[in-house]
């Protein structure tokens, strides 16, 4: 968690460090509230006490809870703006990695953790951070001032204070340790239940056509279920805080009142007025500090989940992607359009087998070259090797007489028409997919209608409302399968590769 803060830029630390002046003033404002309490009770009980007093006496209370509330209102901002710029920055660096990331580490995460630790573990940590900062730096300094200032105060009440106190820490401590392993593995859970979420509505056609609801449901009924009960025994453990923390607070009040109660009786009759608001004050500093607690523990409740959240985000963040880009933009002077393969062999990571094995092959400008086999023989496999999907197991792949881990990676794609095996096409206009990546190009309806023609996608674009510039829905849902292959044709052709 303490790494992801330090994403923090000058202007959210800047607040942070008002915020923490903010809070202190707001502590002394709600302290001095009760020194003044004990000022009215006095006058209130004493004889000589006047009503002119009396309202003096009030209108400072009031002037300092005006005091507290405009500092509330300050931090809460503070709070608000802190947590949302990290919330902000986070997602930024989170989607940057993602995109550094070769195939290798996409199947190691899966596409439903990725979505989960870019949406719902940076929540998680916003809200901490956001909540937290209130709770985190408030609670300490009330905690420790109004522990000073019954310090001196009666040695009996004092020990009823020292007592629950010390059942705060240990019922803290017991939650802790029995919700982080719990919140930990619903994370997990919840990269299950997106992930059968995802599979179900991408493969919606397919379960239908084989009747295969049932088996759906059931798959996702199981994942539900194990998160269900997880969370179950997750909030029970939490939902206790409140009832036992309510319990102390309560047998503290009627222990200091029951103490009071002996220590005026015991005391001489001018005594036991100041004893009486003595007993008031002491009350109130004892309720602010177990409510100091009280509030840590919401902490408690937050922390676990959103430590977990922050471990899953740093695991993206600091993994090193294992293709590295190299410098070099261009091949090598009067090699253009050559792909050559060298005894290239190649091995997917934790396969018993290697798929490729010393396969050679050159491919020069002008030619075609096909590749036949059987399914899984390593067809694509072959492909996904130039642009660098993937890196050789051993051996070389050459473009333009370089070899592709010498490229920058910009500079190797750009050297290559891709058409991926399951077409994939963005929400937006055909326009907009045709060009896709080419943003940097001037658009000209010549060029793409150039490239729909050469794919024979021409046809069906003109027959469309808006012609090129018709809508595409997310993933091409608007378009069959066949006509969302040829966009994708048209979209590598008119990048001129």
């Amino acid at each position: 968690m303490g790494r992801l803060i330090k994403e923090l830029g000058k202007k959210e630390l800047i607040l942070f460090l008002l915020s923490v002046g903010i809070i202190a003033l707001q502590v002394w404002a709600e302290l001095e509230l009760i020194d003044r309490m004990q000022e009215v009770t006095k006058l209130v009980v004493a004889p000589g006490g006047t009503t002119t007093k009396v309202l003096y006496a009030g209108a400072k209370m009031l002037a300092l809870a005006t005091v507290g509330v405009l500092c509330s209102v300050a931090v809460g901002y503070a709070a608000s703006v802190i947590g949302a710029n990290l919330s902000y920055k986070l997602r930024g660096k989170l989607f940057h990695q993602v995109q550094l990331f070769s195939m290798e580490e996409i199947n190691r995460f899966s596409t439903a953790s990725l979505i989960t630790r870019s949406t719902n573990d940076i929540t998680q940590v916003q809200t901490l951070v956001s909540m937290g900062m209130l709770v985190a730096l408030r609670a300490p300094i009330m905690a420790v001032w109004a522990m000073s200032k019954i310090a001196t105060k009666n040695w009996q009440w004092s020990i009823t204070v020292i007592a629950a106190v010390v059942m705060l820490c240990l019922l803290l401590a017991c939650i802790f340790l029995i919700a982080v392993p719990r919140f930990k593995k619903i994370q997990k859970l919840t990269d299950d239940i997106n992930e059968r979420m995802r599979e179900n509505l991408t493969g919606l056609r397919v379960v239908h056509a084989f009747n295969a609801e049932s088996f759906q449901e059931k798959k996702f009924a199981n994942a539900n279920e194990a998160l269900a009960k997880n969370n179950l025994v997750a909030h029970r453990v939490m939902a206790s805080i409140h009832p036992v923390m309510t319990a102390i607070m309560s047998g503290l009040s009627l222990s200091i009142y029951w103490i009071g109660f002996y220590l005026i009786d015991a005391a001489k009759a001018p005594d036991k007025l100041n004893l009486y608001s003595e007993m008031v004050v002491f009350s109130s500093y004892a309720m602010q500090i177990v409510m100091s607690f009280m509030m840590m523990s919401f902490i408690f409740i937050m922390f676990p989940r959103a430590m977990v959240s922050a471990r899953r985000i740093r695991e993206v963040l600091t993994t090193d992607p294992k293709i590295k880009p190299g410098d070099r933009k261009d091949g090598l002077p009067g090699v253009k359009g050559e792909v050559r393969f060298e005894n290239v062999s190649f091995a997917y990571p934790d396969a018993e087998n290697p798929i490729l094995e010393h396969i050679t092959f050159e491919a020069n400008e002008g030619e075609t070259v096909a590749f036949i086999g059987s399914t899984g023989s390593g067809k694509t496999t072959v492909i996904n090797l130039i642009p660098r999907f993937y890196d050789v197991t051993s051996g070389g792949v050459f473009v333009d007489g370089v070899n592709v881990k010498e490229y920058d990676s910009q500079a190797l794609v750009e050297k290559i028409g891709y058409v991926s095996q399951k077409a994939v096409l963005f929400s937006g206009t055909v326009t907009s997919n045709v060009t896709y990546g080419n943003e940097g190009r001037k658009e000209e309806r010549e060029n793409v209608f150039s490239a729909l023609k050469t794919a024979s996608a021409y046809d069906f674009v003109m027959d469309k409302e808006g012609q090129e510039s018709a809508v595409v829905a997310r993933g091409g849902a608007n378009y069959s399968g066949g006509q969302k292959q040829r966009l994708s044709i048209a979209r590598a052709l008119y990048k001129k590769p």
